[in-house]
């Protein structure tokens, strides 16, 4: 991708007396009086206030830390099915949606001689508008021809767009004053009341619940949609609720973190579970508790560190155990994949190894399905087989040597041990055999066949062998087959 405009000169910064500048301005003392924000910042917590912080002694750290962790459940829980639904983009068209809901209400709330800033009336309108955005997407991706990512795109920025205009209206009427409704983009977790708290913690445990009551239906309508309408179940009715939770959840985590950041508490959650586990109930379990971690983590934090947004610290939070499920993860994480590869890899080249082995052997006239082989095999002849490096078979020889697989005569000369031997029939047996499969039902050449059962061998199965036997019953009872490259040698032109 190009890059838009000119790129800046750095340059200018590496000269001596710019250097000197920096260097003065960084390590020149700033007084206290005028240190202002970034004095705060640097400030850290004492001890006792940590304790205190974390014992929930201050009525309103537990108001924000109880809430905020409620949020972060139902989150998790409800985000979980959002993100096997493949619709983690619609919570952010769903979040960006409730501002012209929460500017609309006001204004008509205001015009009328109401207090326009009645937080159930604003919850509602931005329920309302957050339904029309889903509304629109759908109308959108039916009528016409354009993909979800663009519909989810338009309606995003139209509702936000509309919302920022309503917004600006509001601010400046007359009859009442919008200061505090920008909360809503952002978040204000730490000045949540008592009340904000309670109505999210009954909404995210009541939406919690109805995630684990319905967790059997939700889970089938997330796997396969269309089965389950065959089988007569309301998948309507039942993705209907499914995105009802959506919208409550991204609606009452519009006090907390804004809706901006909504979006990360329902999606980070469940993507970090991803990486830990396979089933479906042991990742609903994580993702709700990596929210509520996320959520407990970053007020705790921001109520510990002066003029830290609690809402951006806790998307940080979940932010940093995502990428620490990315990394560690035990089912799918990047160290998990590496040492996998490198096992598989490990494992090919072994047996690659037994197998060059034991047709070496064959190829000299030796019968070792009769453990009757006296015929050794040199280095060099190894290295030229295969396209290995020198090194890469070293370390292989030197795997299969420890394993007593094989054993060294000196003189770079190696042969197989009676357990190597074993093992080494085995493998050249699942090879012949596949090599059978795919020249009989795969109509493949018997030139071209090595290919393709270097690909398979490594991770066939004994119940898999069981069928290749079945599939092919001349060699059931055939304790090696053949070669097919020597049956095609052999055949008359």
């Amino acid at each position: 991708m190009k890059s838009i405009g000119k790129t800046p000169d750095f340059t200018a910064f590496l000269h001596p007396a710019a250097l000197a500048v920096c260097l003065i301005g960084v390590l020149m003392p700033i007084p206290a009086e005028s240190a202002g924000l970034s004095g705060h910042l640097m400030e850290l917590p004492t001890f006792p206030e940590v304790i205190r912080v974390l014992t929930l002694q201050d009525y309103n750290t537990r108001v924000v830390v109880i809430g905020t962790t409620l949020l972060g459940l139902a989150a998790g829980l409800v985000g979980t099915f959002l993100l096997l639904r493949k619709r983690a983009l619609l919570s952010d068209t769903l979040s960006h949606a409730t501002l012209p809901g929460i500017a609309l209400t006001f204004i008509l709330i205001t015009h009328l001689g109401g207090e326009g800033k009645n937080l159930i009336a604003l919850i509602t309108g931005a329920a309302v508008f957050s339904v029309l955005g889903t509304a629109s997407v759908i109308l959108i991706q039916k009528y016409s021809r354009l993909k979800d990512d663009a519909a989810l795109g338009i309606v995003l920025s139209v509702y936000f767009g509309f919302g920022i205009a309503l917004l600006g209206i509001a601010s400046r009427m007359e009859t009442g004053t919008a200061a505090g409704l920008s909360s809503f983009i952002y978040g204000k977790t730490a000045s949540m009341l008592f009340f904000d708290a309670v109505l999210i913690g009954a909404t995210a445990l009541g939406s919690a619940v109805v995630c684990i009551i319905l967790f059997k239906e939700f889970s089938l309508i997330c796997f396969d949609y269309s089965y389950a309408a065959t089988q007569g179940w309301p998948v309507i009715r039942l993705d209907f609720l499914m995105m009802t939770l959506v919208v409550i959840v991204t609606v009452i985590g519009l006090q907390a973190v804004g809706l901006i950041l909504v979006v990360a508490l329902l999606i980070i959650p469940p993507s970090a579970a991803r990486f830990w586990t396979h089933r479906l109930k042991n990742m609903l379990i994580l993702s709700g508790f990596f929210g509520a971690l996320s959520g407990l983590l970053g007020s705790a934090f921001s109520a510990l560190m002066a003029n830290l947004p609690a809402g951006a610290v806790i998307v940080i939070m979940a932010a940093v155990v995502f990428f620490l499920s990315l990394a560690f993860g035990s089912a799918s994480g990047l160290l998990r994949q590496l040492i996998e590869r490198r096992r598989l890899s490990n494992k090919v080249a072994a047996e690659n190894l037994l197998r060059e082995l034991y047709e070496y052997y064959e190829s000299r006239g030796s019968t070792p399905s009769t453990n009757q082989v006296t015929t050794n095999i040199h280095f060099n002849h190894l290295l030229s087989a295969r396209a290995w490096s020198s090194g890469q078979l070293h370390r292989t020889l030197k795997s299969a040597r420890s394993e007593g697989l094989i054993q060294t005569n000196g003189n770079q000369l190696f042969e197989l041990t009676d357990k190597g031997l074993q093992a080494a029939y085995q493998i050249v047996r699942k090879h012949r055999l596949w090599e059978a499969y795919l020249i009989t039902h795969a109509d493949i050449a018997p030139s071209q066949v090595d290919w393709g059962a270097d690909a398979i061998e490594h991770v066939l199965d004994q119940e898999m062998i069981r069928k290749l036997e079945k599939m092919l019953p001349d060699l059931k009872d055939v304790k090696m087959p053949p070669s097919p490259h020597e049956l095609a040698a052999a055949r008359p032109v």
